[in-house]
């Protein structure tokens, strides 16, 4: 696979420039972390070589001076609002990160629930974290927020919030997800410190968009295709253009409440640290760009697989029609359409032979593999052995699970666990296959390229189910999927 980001520089580089940003407060700095922290697979898929815990592993360069505050909304809590990746609710993935974090050697001071307003549901949350011994604090809706900034900057704003006691010079402000109110609970600690006399700043890490690379660059198109559902818009910075005469680029919701940012920290410290959204930002992945034509090529392949993600969602009943349509017009940006993704024709074009669904698979070098629908296998299962078998340079008429271990799993299922379909799901498959490894040495070899299937794409004629999905995330596989059903139930597991 082609590298086209030096992940070494990024985390010096990164990890120095947020050293500066601290020194520049006068030694205590909130940093307001977007993105994901610990499986940040999106940027690893449009910018190859960065690796998905780069920005934990940056962290931990500073682990001496850095505390965790987690904000999650209140609201979330009581939507139980779902992490679509992980398939977890907010409130638990809160408990995973402090985990995570812990994993890491990261101090965790405690977790604030923003926009609090006595939610029985949220007192039950706090109760559980306090038998749990972890801190927890509240800040409350601000009415006019974030417009009215008289009565936020004041004793009847962010003066109603609890203080967070914090002990270190690094305060990383981050959540489960967006809209958590990340942003908030730093500009309210800087409220508080200053009341208190002790010198604060604030500064944001948002990986995407890249604000040195241009606004149509492929990098920055996919992450308003990651971000289509969010009406989230990339632009090019006013402010910085006007105060440096540099074009940079940020995003729409920065720039529109930039001018109110700017007054709070006005009203707060008297002056403002930045003169552009972008002087908030310490993102140096731009920086780290080694191979321009690869990171091009890998985020186009993204912005296709936005776009299947969408049209599944939306048969779903997920999105609507103007996400689609959105990424339609992002994928005309970059003078790309479906057919640049190649396994989507090889898939389709079995399927037609076959007469059901089907799936294909591009290994690392290009090669493509397909799969068909059968009475012991289902597609997907049926490419993942084949791409195996081509790995471990193993004829195609091997069979490497014999049907006499997969019929006694059919039955198992069917008369035993009450399934109606007797197809192995991958990860039954990859169980069998694993089994039949310790007496058979082609299974054992086909075992052996598991690892070999990082990174390769595929796509099926059907949307998967949540097992098989799962199967292929964690091998490092890039899904996509027609948007139909294998059948015309209302209901799908």
């Amino acid at each position: 696979m082609r590298t086209g980001f030096d992940n070494d520089k990024y985390l010096s580089m990164q990890s120095q420039h947020i050293k500066e940003r601290i020194a520049q407060f006068g030694g205590k700095l909130y940093l307001e972390f977007g993105g994901k922290l610990f499986d940040d697979f999106h940027a690893s898929r449009v910018l190859p070589g960065f690796k998905p815990d780069s920005k934990i592993n940056m962290l931990t360069q500073l682990k001496e001076q850095a505390e965790i505050v987690i904000a999650i909304n209140s609201g979330d809590i009581e939507k139980n609002k779902v992490r679509g990746d992980l398939g977890i609710t907010y409130d638990v993935d809160v408990l995973r990160l402090i985990d995570a974090f812990h994993s890491y050697g990261l101090y965790v001071g405690s977790v604030v629930l923003t926009r609090y307003s006595g939610q029985p549901s949220v007192d039950a949350y706090i109760k559980k974290l306090d038998s749990l011994g972890i801190k927890v604090y509240k800040h409350y809706p601000i009415e006019g927020y974030p417009y009215n900034i008289a009565t936020i900057v004041s004793d009847d704003g962010f003066g109603k919030n609890d203080y967070i006691e914090t002990s270190r010079e690094l305060v990383v402000v981050t959540a489960p997800g967006p809209g958590s109110g990340k942003m908030a609970t730093c500009l309210s600690q800087l409220y508080h410190e200053n009341k208190r006399g002790i010198k604060a700043g604030y500064a944001k890490f948002e990986t995407f968009p890249i604000w040195n690379i241009p606004l149509k660059h492929p990098v920055n198109i996919a992450y308003e295709a990651a971000t289509a559902d969010l009406d989230d818009i990339n632009m090019i910075d006013p402010f910085h253009l006007e105060a440096y005469g540099e074009t940079t680029i940020n995003y729409n919701r920065d720039v529109e409440v930039f001018p109110v940012l700017n007054a709070m920290f006005e009203k707060i410290n008297g002056t403002s640290p930045y003169k552009s959204p972008t002087d908030m930002g310490v993102n140096m992945a731009g920086n780290c760009i080694v191979d321009d034509d690869c990171v091009r090529k890998a985020a186009c392949d993204e912005i296709i697989r936005r776009y299947y993600k969408a049209l599944c969602d939306k048969r779903k009943g997920n999105v609507g029609i103007e996400v689609i349509n959105k990424i339609e017009l992002l994928m005309k940006q970059a003078e790309i359409d479906t057919s640049y993704r190649a396994v989507v024709k090889a898939a389709v074009d079995r399927d037609n032979e076959t007469g059901g669904p089907a799936a294909a698979l591009e290994l690392n070098d290009g090669r493509i593999i397909t799969g068909k629908t059968s009475d012991l296998l289902g597609a997907s299962s049926s490419v993942l052995l084949n791409a195996l078998k081509v790995l471990a340079g193993l004829d195609d008429e091997i069979k490497l699970i014999s049907p006499e271990v997969i019929e006694p799993i059919q039955a198992l299922k069917v008369d035993h666990l009450g399934n109606r379909n007797p197809r192995l799901h991958t990860d039954e498959v990859l169980i069998a296959l694993s089994i039949s490894a310790v007496t058979d040495d082609n299974a054992k070899k086909a075992v052996e390229q598991l690892p070999n299937l990082k990174g390769c794409e595929i796509h099926t004629t059907v949307i998967l189910s949540q097992v098989d999905e799962n199967v292929f995330r964690r091998l490092g596989i890039n899904l996509t999927s027609e948007p139909t059903y294998e059948n015309n139930k209302y209901y799908h597991k």
